[in-house]
């Protein structure tokens, strides 16, 4: 089937994306250099991590650190997280004050410390506080507001086609759907079908499809299995950062490029230059250790090169690993 619509413009909103291929906030993961190396390969839009509205509310310095962007990455998304309806408004006046263009609500971050207080996932168990946060979102400012979620807390409560609707009505431009319940995790595979049921609950809102997206045709596949809008890349772009180019060629009838295990070794350079360019120097390694793994994990003499990154405490001594370590390929 041919998707190459994904490859051309949309409209979100007062927002027009070059394309319908997004890329996740990953906590831990996209921060500013990785989403430079990101921004190479033209992702209709991606998010910086996300960040907590209270935190923003306080002027935590922590948190506009982590909302860091440059013009080479737009277009750009914020994601907030949190549970009191009070905050909605003025942290997402702030996320529009930076000049983000699109603002999302987390309701699918499963991990206990976010979820403890109800944000996350955590919200999946009461649907009408999510349309009390969108609807003060949507009031506060001009740029679309987004929603992600899971289908729900665990089998025995799920309720994607609840939320869609809820959302819709509550303004929200798109609801992201990650195919999976809280209660699952990151562990077995994604149920596409709860982007299915979603697709059929929603009037007009746009609904993206999340979960196990990690090559182009896993991207054909989701599109022809839900008739979802749009997708959403996470895990994915890990060691990745081209794979929506590789989904552009793949959906206009072209092939992939084939990158070597010494064009990876050539993309995590780059990507150290990024981060040595942003953190200082042991700061930059330390990010890096975790990043260069993701990068040359099918390479032969990957377990020994884990092993020496983890000891790395500088740029200099990180970029000596990897222009000297014997990779091969496997």
């Amino acid at each position: 089937m041919n998707y190459s619509h994904f490859t051309k413009p949309i409209k979100i909103g007062k927002a027009t994306l070059p394309n319908r291929i997004f890329y996740s906030p990953l906590a831990g993961c996209s921060d500013f250099p990785f989403r430079k190396m990101s921004a190479k390969y033209k992702p209709g839009l991606q998010y910086c991590e996300m960040v907590k509205m209270d935190a923003l509310v306080r002027n935590d310095e922590n948190t506009f650190r982590i909302l860091d962007y440059d013009q080479s990455m737009r277009p750009i998304g914020a994601q907030l997280c949190g549970s009191k309806p009070e905050y909605a408004a003025e942290s997402a006046r702030r996320i529009e004050d930076l000049g983000f263009d699109v603002i999302d609500l987390n309701c699918g971050c499963p991990v206990d410390k976010v979820t403890k207080d109800g944000s996350g996932s955590g919200l999946l168990k009461n649907p009408e506080k999510i349309g009390a946060i969108i609807r003060k979102m949507v009031e506060a400012v001009s740029i679309p507001v987004t929603i992600k979620i899971r289908a729900g807390w665990d089998d025995d409560s799920i309720v994607v086609e609840e939320i869609t609707k809820i959302a819709e009505e509550a303004g929200a431009y798109a609801i992201a759907v990650h195919a999976r319940t809280r209660e699952q995790g990151y562990h077995g595979p994604a149920r596409w079908d709860f982007i299915t049921r979603a697709v059929k609950a929603r009037n007009n809102i746009l609904v993206i499809g999340n979960g196990d997206l990690f090559s182009p045709e896993a991207a054909s596949d989701m599109i022809q299995a839900t008739g979802c809008d749009a997708l959403l890349v996470s895990r994915g772009i890990m060691g990745n950062p081209w794979i929506a180019e590789d989904i552009f060629h793949y959906f206009n009838g072209e092939s992939p490029k084939k990158r070597t295990f010494l064009d990876r070794k050539e993309a995590l350079l780059e990507h150290l230059d990024f981060a040595a360019n942003y953190y200082e120097s042991k700061k930059a390694a330390i990010e890096m250790r975790k990043v260069g793994c993701w990068y040359i994990k099918d390479a032969g003499g990957a377990r020994a090169f884990r092993g020496l990154v983890t000891k790395a405490e500088s740029v200099e001594e990180m970029r000596k690993l990897i222009e000297e370590h014997p990779f091969t390929a496997e």
